[in-house]
C-alpha cells in the first residue's frame, strides 16, 4: 500500500516534527535499518536488545521518507513523526489501512504448517483472484501489521499468517487484521513452555475463529481442531482424510516425492512430500471454494506447487537424496518429516534432528518420544544437534538403535563435518530443527 505522511498522521495521531510534509508519499514500510529502502517509513521500535531510535539517522541518510519515533532524535536530518508508542502506532496504522483497503482477508494459524498452508492457499486463490499474502513468516505482533501495510493495493483478497507463543496474541492480531475467514491447521506442542497443557495451546489457537464473521475452516483430522466447530457462530467447513470431512482426500497415494488424491471426483497430483502436505492442499481447496474456485479449476495450480526455502526442499548430493526441512521444527512437524523420510527408497535413512525449542518442562519427554518414533519409523541413523536433542539420541538407543547409528553433536558445524564422510551414495538424509539450532549449517558444512 502507498500512503501519505498526512494519512499516517491521521491514523496514528502523530505530531509532525522536523521537516515533515503531509503530502510526502510512503512507498514502503520498515522496522529494520538493514533492509530499509528509499521511500520507506521507518518505525523506531524499542526491542529487548535494540532500540530502533539508534538507527533513525542511518535510515534517513539511506533515503527513508520519514521515521516514526517516541522520543526526539538528536541531529535527525529528515522528517520525524512523534508518537507515544511506536509499536502501538504501527498497530493503529495497520488497522486503519486494513479498513481502508476493505477487502476479504483469510487468516491462518496452527502449530505446524502455517507458512506452507498460507502459500498454498494464496497460490490456489490466484487461479481467479489477485492475491496479497504474508511474505515469509511475518506473523507476529510486528510482522502482521507490516504484512498488511505491504499488501498490493490492487489485491482482491489477502492471505495472512498468524503465529503465537502466549494466550491472547492471536486475539490481538485478529483485532488488527479483522479477518473474514480463519483456517486452523492443527494443535500441537509448539510453544508449550508458555502453557500448562495442550488444551491451553488449543484455546489460544481457537482465538482466531471466536469473532470472525465468515467461515471457520478446520482440520477434521485433528480432534482438538475439529472440536472448535461449536464455538464458531458462523459457518464451519472441514477438510482432511476423515470420513466426516467436507473437503476430503480420497484414494490417496502418497510416495516419497509426490502424492495423488481425489477431491469431489477431481484427481490431483502434487510434488510436495507427505500426508501433511496433502492436508495443507486440502485447506487450500476448501478456501478456494469459499471464493468460488471449484476443484476442477485447481488441478494445474496444485501440480505447480513447490516447497518453500528450507521447507521440504529436495535435491541430490553425491548420489544421496537430501531433504532440507531445516527452517523450523516442533514435535508434530518433525514426525511428519520422519514419515516422509521413511518412504524414501534408500540404502540408509538418516535423520539429522536439531533441538526443538520452546518446549519448557516437556522438552525432555518430547525429544525422547521423537527419538523413539524415529526408530519405530525405520530410520537407520539418528543424529541430534544441540541441547535437548541428546534426549532423542539416548531414547533412540533405548528403542533399539545401535550405538553406531546414533550420534549427538553440540554444534551443527561438527555434525556437518561428520556427515561429509559418513553419508554415502544411495542414502536419504533429512535435516530438521528449530530456527535457533541452525541445522542448515550442518547441511552447508556437509556439502562444502
Amino acid at each position: 500500500m502507498q500512503l501519505t505522511l498526512a494519512q499516517v498522521q491521521a491514523a496514528t495521531g502523530a505530531q509532525f516534527l522536523a521537516g515533515a510534509a503531509g503530502e510526502t508519499n510512503i512507498t514502503g514500510w520498515s522496522i529494520d535499518s538493514r533492509s530499509a529502502a528509499p521511500g520507506d517509513l521507518f518505525f523506531a521500535i524499542k526491542g529487548e536488545r535494540l532500540d530502533g531510535h539508534a538507527f533513525v539517522n542511518t535510515v534517513l541518510s539511506q533515503g527513508a521518507a520519514a521515521a516514526v519515533v517516541s522520543e526526539p532524535v538528536p541531529g535527525a536530518k529528515g522528517p520525524l513523526l512523534l508518537v507515544k508508542d511506536t509499536l502501538e502506532a504501527l498497530h493503529s496504522l495497520a488497522h486503519w489501512a486494513r479498513r481502508r483497503w476493505a477487502r476479504q482477508i483469510v487468516a491462518i494459524t496452527g502449530s505446524a504448517g502455517k507458512t506452507s498452508t498460507k502459500d498454498i492457499i494464496a497460490a490456489l486463490l490466484a487461479v481467479r483472484h489477485r492475491v496479497g499474502k504474508t511474505v515469509g513468516n511475518f506473523n507476529n505482533h510486528i510482522g502482521l501489521p507490516l504484512s498488511i501495510l505491504r499488501l498490493p493495493a490492487d489485491s482482491q483478497v489477502a492471505v495472512l499468517e498468524m503465529g503465537m507463543n502466549h494466550a491472547g496474541e492471536i486475539r490481538q492480531l485478529v483485532s488488527i487484521a479483522e479477518p473474514n475467514h480463519g483456517v486452523i491447521t492443527n494443535v500441537g506442542y509448539a510453544h508449550i513452555e508458555n502453557f500448562s497443557s495442550i488444551e491451553g495451546v488449543a484455546a489460544a489457537k481457537r482465538e482466531l475463529i471466536e469473532g470472525i464473521p465468515g467461515v471457520a475452516i478446520l482440520n477434521a483430522d485433528d480432534p482438538l481442531v475439529a472440536a472448535f466447530a461449536p464455538t464458531h457462530k458462523g459457518r464451519t467447513l472441514t477438510y482432511g482424510f476423515a470420513a466426516s470431512s467436507e473437503i476430503r482426500a480420497e484414494n490417496a497415494e502418497i510416495a516419497a516425492d509426490h502424492a495423488t488424491f481425489t477431491v469431489q471426483g477431481v484427481r490431483f497430483e502434487t510434488s510436495l512430500s507427505g500426508r501433511h502436505s496433502v492436508s495443507n492442499i486440502l485447506a487450500g481447496i476448501a478456501v478456494a471454494g469459499i471464493f468460488g474456485v471449484q476443484p476442477c479449476e485447481l488441478v494445474q495450480a496444485v501440480a505447480a506447487l513447490a516447497p518453500g526455502k528450507m521447507r521440504g526442499e529436495r535435491k541430490v548430493w553425491r548420489g544421496a537424496t537430501v531433504l532440507n526441512d531445516s527452517y523450523n521444527s516442533n514435535p508434530e512437524a518433525a514426525r511428519n518429516m520422519l514419515d516422509v523420510l521413511r518412504t524414501e527408497p534408500a540404502q540408509r535413512r538418516i535423520a539429522v534432528l536439531g533441538e526443538m525449542r520452546e518446549l519448557g518442562q516437556m522438552s525432555e519427554q518430547l525429544h525422547s518420544q521423537l527419538g523413539e518414533y524415529a526408530v519405530r519409523a525405520g530410520i537407520d541413523v539418528v543424529i541430534g544437534i544441540h541441547g535437548a536433542a541428546h534426549f532423542l539420541v539416548e531414547s533412540a538407543v533405548k528403542a533399539g538403535a545401535p550405538c553406531s547409528a546414533a550420534f549427538f553433536f553440540d554444534q551443527p558445524e561438527a555434525a556437518g563435518d561428520f556427515l561429509k564422510d559418513f553419508v554415502k551414495s544411495g542414502d536419504a538424509i533429512l535435516f530438521k530443527g528449530s530456527r535457533g539450532t541452525q541445522v542448515e549449517t550442518a547441511l552447508a558444512r556437509m556439502e562444502s
